[in-house]
């Protein structure tokens, strides 16, 4: 029997637990053998004492072992791929990235979450278009990535449970920002879900949960060096978060985003965020390409139409209607004017997020309902030239009210500038 007390109290002190004794509470605790409140008190010693590398592969290991374990590789008989972000506001990078990938001929297969707060949520964006499923049994799951290419479902309850409970507590303990706990957590689902390649998308900035480059560098190093213990490829790309990606925030708006970029229209930080994820995950695979080759070959996918085609097939496949028109309409949509003259010196991501979670795009709680319909575009982007009176956003409300409230935010969310700030990439660092 586990003596979780004796662990919680060596932790405390800054001892170093062996891996089978961190096993044994993890997966005790899946077991509901350990209490809440003493894993809450393991968490807080973590939080302040923190994990060295072997520690953090051990939660992680016992975190996967807690559940089911897929074998997508040899279920598909292809080597399979995988990409995570660290959630943003805007952030519709794998259903882009998804087609492209499958069009190239690599098989793209995905178990994705809900948005919580100013982040938003892949399956949340799916379910904006109707008829759409994301709850598919793992035998359809498989099938679809076998003939189709590409699926991305619900993360099945049987995956990883310690892991839902874990960061369940931690949410209410705060605890979640230590980066072994974020690391273990990531990890142990995707190397749970059995993508061999996986490529992480790791925000930075003012909308980001890591902050800072050094933090979330910190975090990368540690997501590779779990991915590489147990025998996966991994890259990290370290993204910009200070401002939205791309113009669109909220669900079906992010959809016909998504699909502007599939037909070569999108936003210029996005499609390059998406053409470097995409390179990425093809060098992964097992068609013998370089990073260069795959950023060609992701380009092509784009120009040739196979891209959106391969989209659509997606769509219809798990049920859902891909003609951009099925897609809702917010029945108030508003411009936000410039006050003034200048240049877009920044644009807060995290200002413009919360002000989509209050129009309704997102949810405070994981039960509160979301209108799909509504959000924010952001027509203006950090370096902009803008004159007074020009829109700088639209505003996509269900009331006049709210159209009204939004736009006074998003004037807030923006800082315009007498010159040009110094231009800052999409992707700041790689990491591999």
């Amino acid at each position: 029997m586990v003596h979780a007390a004796e662990l919680i109290r060596r932790k405390r002190d800054g001892e170093k637990l062996a891996a089978d004794e961190i096993a044994e509470l993890v997966l005790a605790y899946a077991r509901g053998e350990v209490p809440d409140y003493q894993m809450a008190a393991f968490c807080m010693a973590v939080y302040f004492r923190g994990l060295n590398g072997a520690e953090t592969f051990a939660l992680t290991d016992a975190m996967i072992r807690s559940g089911e374990t897929i074998e997508l590789g040899k279920a598909i008989g292809r080597k399979v791929v995988d990409k995570h972000s660290t959630g943003g506001v805007g952030d519709k990078t794998s259903l882009a990235v998804g087609p492209i990938v499958a069009a190239c001929g690599v098989p793209f297969g995905k178990m994705s979450g809900r948005g919580l707060g100013h982040t938003g949520g892949t399956l949340d964006k799916l379910e904006s278009i109707p008829g759409f499923r994301v709850e598919l049994t793992m035998d359809e799951f498989l099938h679809q990535v076998r003939e189709v290419g590409l699926a991305i479902i619900g993360q099945s309850a049987d995956l990883v449970p310690a892991d839902k409970l874990l960061y369940g507590l931690r949410d209410v303990t705060a605890t979640v920002d230590n980066v072994s706990l974020i690391a273990a957590s990531i990890m142990s689902k995707k190397i749970a879900a059995g993508a061999e390649a996986i490529v992480l998308d790791v925000k930075v900035g003012n909308g980001a949960f890591m902050k800072t480059l050094e933090d979330a560098r910190e975090l990368a190093e540690t997501m590779l060096d779990l991915g590489r213990q147990a025998g996966r490829e991994v890259a990290c790309v370290l993204t910009d978060m200070d401002q939205p990606l791309g113009q669109a925030v909220g669900n079906a708006l992010e959809i016909r985003e998504t699909l502007a970029t599939l037909r070569g229209e999108g936003p210029p930080d996005f499609t390059e965020l998406v053409l470097a994820a995409s390179a990425h995950l093809l060098a992964f695979s097992d068609l013998g390409l370089d990073e260069d080759e795959g950023r060609e070959r992701a380009a092509a996918a784009v120009q040739d139409g196979s891209a959106l085609e391969l989209y659509e097939r997606w769509i219809k496949a798990q049920g859902g209607d891909p003609a951009e028109s099925a897609l809702p309409s917010a029945p108030v949509v508003r411009d936000v004017a410039a006050a003034s003259d200048g240049f877009v010196g920044s644009v807060s991501a995290i200002a413009i997020g919360m002000t989509a979670l209050r129009l309704g795009a997102g949810r405070r709680t994981k039960d509160d309902p979301i209108d799909h319909a509504v959000g924010i575009r952001c027509l203006r982007k950090r370096g902009d030239a803008v004159a007074a009176g020009e829109p700088l956003a639209q505003v996509h409300a269900s009331t006049d009210d709210a159209a009204r409230q939004a736009g006074t935010e998003v004037l807030a969310a923006y800082e315009i500038a007498d010159a040009a700030p110094n231009p800052r990439p999409i992707v700041l660092e790689t990491i591999a």
